[in-house]
């Protein structure tokens, strides 16, 4: 078992005004299990996360650097000149401390947040809106960052982490720098009881079922799945199957799609 502590971790509890009450029901349906592998987990409160970060030309400053039960990225707590407080993701290296500012044409530094038309070329950004004051919908996890590979006319070319190259509208708004924690996957669960707290429930083989229970289930000793594909408990395709829609709206956006 093994625990990642991430730098410039700030000791304090959330921030009152930013946190409320997080009901789970995950797994079941009317008391009875209608997804698998989830449930159960411990408490958590829920923090508000700013994806938008729409207060514009406004100086805020970063009171502290925390971490959130309900995503892999740390949050940064940051208090404004106007008097707001507000929870944003924290970009790496980002410290107590610091001054930070999201506006059309905000300087190039780490944190700061500006339009995908007035970010350079090649630059590492993150939180990324899709479609203008939608706020951040991709590249949100820890360690994440898509570079600007340029932009023509209305359309900027973004390469996510997956080699995808995706166009977005030139006006829509991305913070600079790699999301923070990138340390993330390195970390060993350890034991059953820490993924259970973590809301995960056991998964089991389904080559160690009965046939009664899965498709890969019965033989003798350890047998393969006896099957040309492997199936899902249900007797659909699993493993492979390619499952997005043929004439998603998305598409006209991908202008290469992500590495096999």
């Amino acid at each position: 078992m093994s625990i990642v502590k991430p730098e410039n971790l700030t000791d304090r509890e959330p921030e009152k005004s930013l946190v409320c009450g997080f009901n789970r029901k995950t797994g079941r349906s009317l008391g009875k299990i209608s997804v698998r592998h989830k449930g159960g987990g411990s408490r958590r409160r829920y923090r508000m996360v700013d994806f938008k970060q729409d207060k514009l030309n406004i100086p805020g400053k970063i009171i502290s650097i925390e971490k959130d039960p309900n995503r892999s990225a740390l949050i940064a707590l940051v208090a404004y000149k106007d008097g707001a407080k507000s929870y944003i993701l924290a970009t790496e290296g980002m410290k107590a401390g610091r001054e930070i500012i999201a506006a059309e044409n905000a300087p190039i530094k780490r944190g700061n947040r500006a339009k995908l038309k007035n970010i350079p070329s090649g630059t590492l950004i993150s939180n990324v809106e899709l479609f203008p004051g939608r706020g951040g919908q991709i590249v949100r996890s820890a360690g994440s960052s898509a570079t600007l590979m340029g932009v023509d006319e209305n359309m900027a070319q973004v390469k996510l982490a997956s080699g995808e190259v995706r166009i977005i509208n030139k006006e829509c708004f991305a913070s600079v720098g790699q999301v923070s924690n990138f340390e993330h996957n390195s970390f060993l669960i350890g034991k059953a009881g820490r993924s259970r707290r973590m809301g995960r429930r056991p998964a089991v083989r389904g080559s160690a079922m009965n046939p009664v229970d899965h498709p890969h289930g019965g033989g003798e000793g350890r047998m393969g799945i006896g099957l040309k594909h492997p199936k899902t408990p249900w007797g659909k395709p699993a493993l492979g199957k390619k499952t997005r829609k043929k004439f998603k709206y998305s598409n006209k956006f991908i202008l290469k799609r992500r590495n096999k």
